[in-house]
């Protein structure tokens, strides 16, 4: 992890291939297009995050092969008691306040895996969501405010950014109630 408690590349394809085979096992070719699929769909193809190897999660002991498919000798891979408590960590480590593609990947997975909290986790989640929104809006509203008088396009591109934050944390504060209330 970074030094702020929050995700490396690396470690958000970790989240999600733990996260993946703690929802069942499933055959390694499986798994690799599982992680590849979901993250080239967020935050297009990546090097950099798409690097981490399954190899590595067995060596590690996170996950094993619980059998082979009888058809084809393939191995099916499930996570192992230590790949679930690394799942959590990773699950419910920070979040940069920062609108990189990295931050996307994370909050997709987040939403993904939230039903594996339970619901004093969940909220507080959401309510880590919520507080990075509102750091990216504080910071482009101050942006905003020292640029009003510029000429070209900046002001409205700040518009449109700070109107889609200010959507987000609505969604969320939303989400966060009606979770509080199941």
């Amino acid at each position: 992890m970074f030094s702020d408690n929050t995700l490396t590349p690396r470690e958000a394809t970790r989240l999600c291939a733990l996260g993946t085979l703690s929802e069942g096992p499933l055959k390694y070719a499986e798994l690799a297009r599982e992680i590849r699929a979901f993250i080239s769909y967020i935050i297009g193809p990546s090097l950099e995050v798409l690097a981490s190897s399954i190899e590595l999660l067995k060596y590690e002991d996170l996950i094993y092969q619980s059998k082979t498919d009888g058809d084809n000798g393939e191995e099916i891979l499930a996570i192992t008691e230590k790949g679930t408590k690394e799942f959590h960590l990773l699950l419910t480590a920070g979040l940069r306040p920062s609108d990189s593609d990295l931050n996307k990947l994370i909050t997709a997975l987040k939403f993904r895996f939230l039903n594996q909290l339970n619901r004093q986790e969940q909220t507080e989640q959401i309510s880590l969501l919520e507080y990075t929104f509102t750091e990216q809006l504080s910071r482009l509203s101050v942006l905003h405010s020292q640029h009003s008088k510029d000429k070209g396009s900046f002001s409205i591109w700040l518009d449109r950014e700070i109107k889609e934050l200010e959507g987000k944390l609505l969604w969320l504060r939303k989400f966060n109630e009606e979770l509080a209330s199941n």
